[in-house]
């Protein structure tokens, strides 16, 4: 956690939570359309919040993971469960917002988990899986739990903007071992970026929720 404790890092530590928000938000409103109940909500809003981070965690040798050792994303999960039980029709008609909001997180998510995995030491290749793992695990997991076929290897752009990420991450460090604001900007930026455009142009039917 030290990488959050100068202004900017709390900055992107804020962002950070406002993704696990909307992640979870999504694993919430999934649970609630598969007709379970108020404890399945839950579970579903905390593994998708979270479970990406614990996946990259598990794989680099951290523990306790950063979502356990940090009582701040469960609360924020089991906040979105309860936001969502409460005012479901509510957020199904504000979606587009949630989405966007998503979009953020996920820009924070894969430069975090790019950050992580570099400090812990991973080369090129790990830094990139790793970093895909951390965006769209969670994703992967609620859609498991929900008996489905995981939507980002059916038709999301999850993986594919975290992935282009994190390329970017890792060859920028290739090239220059300065300019590190720089690269944590433009891997956000980058996943960011690309995540509005499959939203808004490439496939417009995302913008709800299925």
């Amino acid at each position: 956690m030290g990488y959050f404790l100068y202004y900017p890092g709390m900055l992107l530590f804020i962002f950070d939570l406002l993704g696990t928000f909307a992640f979870a938000i999504t694993g919430a409103v999934k649970a609630s359309r598969r007709g379970l109940d108020w404890f399945g909500i839950i579970v579903l809003a905390l593994i998708t919040g979270t479970g990406g981070g614990l996946i990259r965690d598990a794989l680099l040798g951290n523990h306790p993971p950063l979502a356990l050792s940090t009582p701040t994303y469960v609360i924020v999960c089991i906040s979105a469960a309860i936001f969502v039980m409460v005012a479901q029709k509510k957020i199904t008609s504000l979606w587009i917002l949630v989405m966007i909001t998503d979009a953020i997180g996920l820009g924070v998510f894969t430069m975090i988990g790019a950050v992580i995995s570099e400090n812990a030491g991973a080369g090129g290749v790990a830094i990139v899986s790793l970093t895909v793992l951390t965006a769209v695990g969670g994703g992967i997991l609620r859609d498991v739990l929900a008996g489905e076929i995981p939507q980002v290897l059916k038709s999301d752009f999850y993986a594919t903007a975290a992935l282009i990420g994190g390329l970017f991450f890792w060859i920028f460090g290739l090239c220059t071992s300065e300019y590190h604001v720089i690269k944590i900007a433009g891997t956000i930026a980058i996943t960011i970026i690309l995540r509005l455009y499959a939203i808004y142009y490439i496939s417009p039917q995302w913008r709800f929720p299925q």
